[in-house]
C-alpha cells in the first residue's frame, strides 16, 4: 500500500471539536499531511459538519483557526455522522476517478468510524496514519483509550495504516 492516498479527506477540524483530546498535536499532523498532499499536487477534501448543536454560519461551525485550508480547496458539508449520507462526496470522487482515501479528522468513533467504515463498504481502498483522529473522554474510556480501540478495530479490516 503506498504511503500517500490519491485523495487526503479532513473530517470536521472545527471549532466546535477543539477541545478534543491532543487537539492542538492533531491539527499541526494534519497540517502535516495536508502539506505533504500539496506537495504531491493530490486533491484534498474537507468534511464540515453542520446540525441542530453545530449550526452552519456560526462560530462553531468554522474550520479551526490555524487549519491549512484554501479557497481552491473542496468542501463537503454533513449533517449526519456518515461523510457520505445524503453528500455528494461519492460522486465527487467517483467524477475525479479517486479510489483510495486517506482519512484524519475528528471525532474518531463518531464520524470518523461511520465514514470510514461506509468507504471501505463502498469499495475504496482506505489508508490512515496513527493517531491522526480525536476524540472526548466517555463514560466507558479515555480518549486515548478510545482512539487506540477504534484504530485496532479498522486496522486490515477496514484500512491499512502507513
Amino acid at each position: 500500500m503506498p504511503k500517500l492516498a490519491q485523495v487526503l479527506v479532513v473530517i470536521d477540524m472545527q471549532n466546535a471539536l477543539k477541545y478534543s483530546y491532543n487537539y492542538d498535536g492533531l491539527l499541526k499532523s494534519v497540517n502535516k499531511r495536508i502539506d505533504t498532499y500539496r506537495f504531491a499536487n493530490l486533491p484534498i477534501i474537507f468534511i464540515q459538519h453542520n446540525d441542530q448543536d453545530v449550526v452552519r454560519g456560526t462560530d462553531l461551525w468554522q474550520f479551526s483557526k490555524g487549519l491549512d485550508i484554501k479557497d481552491d480547496d473542496m468542501v463537503v458539508e454533513k449533517t449526519h455522522a456518515n461523510a457520505f449520507y445524503r453528500t455528494n462526496l461519492n460522486n465527487l470522487l467517483q467524477e475525479n476517478s479517486l479510489s483510495t482515501i486517506e482519512f484524519c479528522g475528528v471525532q474518531t468513533e463518531i464520524c470518523c468510524d461511520a465514514t470510514i467504515k461506509m468507504a471501505h463498504g463502498l469499495g475504496y481502498k482506505v489508508i490512515m496514519r496513527h493517531d491522526m483522529t480525536s476524540t472526548y473522554d466517555n463514560n466507558y474510556m479515555s480518549a486515548e483509550n478510545t482512539i487506540e480501540f477504534y484504530e485496532n478495530i479498522w486496522d486490515k479490516r477496514f484500512l491499512t495504516f502507513v
